[in-house]
C-alpha cells in the first residue's frame, strides 16, 4: 500500500480559511487532511465540512474524537455527515482524549470505553438495529439512525501510543495515530503493541496502517523553523516524553521546561529543548531537514506522515513550502 502524506489542521481558523488551505493542500498532491479535536478548540466538523466543499480527492477525518464529551450516536452522525459531504472520503478518529480533567469530565475505563463507542458507531452506521449490551454505551433492540448514510464502515484510526491502546487498534482499527512524535525508533515499538492485538483477532498486523504526526515548521531560515518548533514543543513535552520508552531525556528538563510554560514563559521554555530532542518530538528546519526526518519514518514503515500546525512560520507559507519543496523529495 502506498504512503500517505497528510496536513494536520487546528480547528482555530475563521470561515472561509480552511478551504482556501484544502485546496492548496489537494493541488499540492497530499493524501490526507486531519483536523485536530483539542479541548476548547471549535468543533472539527466545521472545517471539515468546509474542506469536504472545496476538495475532490483528499481523505478527510478528525484525529481525534472522544466518547467521554461526545456520545457515540453524536459520533455516528458527524462521521455521516462529513462523508456525505465528501462523497465517501471521511474517516473516524477516536481517543481518550487529553485535559478534559479542566472541564470535569473523568475518563474511566477508556480502552472499554473507545472500543464500546466504536461498537456502537459502526452498528448505527450499518442499521444493525440488534441493539448493543455494552458496560458503557448501550443501544435499545430497534434504535436506529433515522436518515440515510454514505457508507456503512468508513475506515477506524484509534490514536494511542501506549500498549494496551495499541493492541486495541490491532483488534478493531484501520489505523493507529501516534500523535506528537517524529521518532522513527518508536515505529518498532508500535507495530509490535499492534501485533498483539492483531494476533489476538488473526488479522495480519500490517493491515492496520502506523500513522505518526507531530508538531511542523519549515522555513527556508532552518534556524527561525527550529526555534518556533521548541517553542511548540514546549507546551506537550510533558505529555509526550513519558510516553516514548526510545527516548532518554536530560534529567529535570521535563520539570524546568514545565515550570517555564506553566509561567507563560513559553519561548524560554523552548530554549532549553535540545536538538536531539527536538528532533523526536517535532518536524523542523528547511525543506530538506524536513524531508528528512519524515524519510526516517517511511524507512522505518510508517504508512502516513502528518505534519501538524503550525507548518511554517506563517500558516498558509508553511503549506505552501511543505507542498512545493518538502513533498517533491519524498516522492522522487
Amino acid at each position: 500500500m502506498p504512503v500517505e502524506i497528510g496536513l494536520g489542521l487546528q480547528s482555530d481558523k475563521p470561515a472561509g480559511a480552511y478551504a482556501a488551505l484544502a485546496q492548496a493542500a489537494e493541488a499540492h498532491g497530499f493524501d490526507v487532511l486531519t483536523v485536530f479535536g483539542d479541548l476548547m478548540y471549535q468543533p472539527p466538523i466545521f472545517p471539515l465540512l468546509e474542506m469536504a466543499r472545496a476538495t475532490s480527492r483528499v481523505r478527510l477525518g478528525t484525529a481525534c474524537l472522544n466518547p467521554y464529551s461526545l456520545a457515540p450516536y453524536e459520533i455516528a452522525g458527524q462521521l455521516a455527515a462529513l462523508d456525505l459531504a465528501s462523497h465517501g472520503r471521511a474517516y473516524l478518529g477516536l481517543a481518550r482524549g487529553t485535559w478534559l480533567g479542566a472541564v470535569g469530565l473523568a475518563q474511566l475505563r477508556p480502552l472499554t470505553t473507545i472500543e464500546e463507542a466504536a461498537a456502537v458507531v459502526y452498528r448505527l452506521l450499518r442499521g444493525d438495529r440488534d441493539g448493543y449490551p455494552g458496560r458503557v454505551f448501550t443501544l435499545e433492540p430497534g434504535t436506529a439512525l433515522r436518515y440515510a448514510v454514505h457508507r456503512s464502515d468508513p475506515p477506524l484510526l484509534i490514536g494511542a501510543w501506549g500498549p494496551q491502546g495499541a493492541a486495541l487498534a490491532g483488534r478493531i482499527a484501520d489505523e493507529i495515530k501516534v500523535g506528537g512524535s517524529a521518532n522513527p525508533d518508536m515505529v518498532p515499538v508500535i507495530r509490535g503493541r499492534v501485533r498483539v492485538g492483531a494476533d489476538r483477532a488473526g488479522r495480519d498486523v500490517e493491515d492496520v496502517g502506523i500513522v505518526f504526526g507531530a508538531v511542523t515548521v519549515v522555513d527556508t531560515d532552518g534556524e527561525a523553523a527550529r526555534a518556533k518548533a521548541r517553542t511548540e514543543v514546549a507546551m506537550y513535552l510533558a505529555v509526550v516524553a513519558d510516553l516514548d520508552p526510545t527516548v532518554a531525556l536530560p534529567d529535570g528538563l521535563v520539570q524546568r521546561v514545565g515550570a517555564l510554560v506553566d509561567e507563560g514563559a513559553h519561548e524560554a521554555a523552548g530554549r532549553l529543548i535540545p536538538d536531539e530532542v527536538l528532533d523526536r518530538f517535532a518536524f523542523s528546519g528547511t525543506p530538506a531537514q524536513v524531508a528528512a526526518q519524515a524519510q526516517t519514518l517511511i524507512d522505518a514503515g510508517v504508512r502516513r506522515v502528518e505534519f501538524g500546525t503550525p507548518h511554517g512560520l506563517t500558516d498558509d507559507g508553511g503549506v505552501d513550502l511543505l507542498g512545493s519543496a518538502v513533498l517533491p523529495l519524498l516522492r522522487r
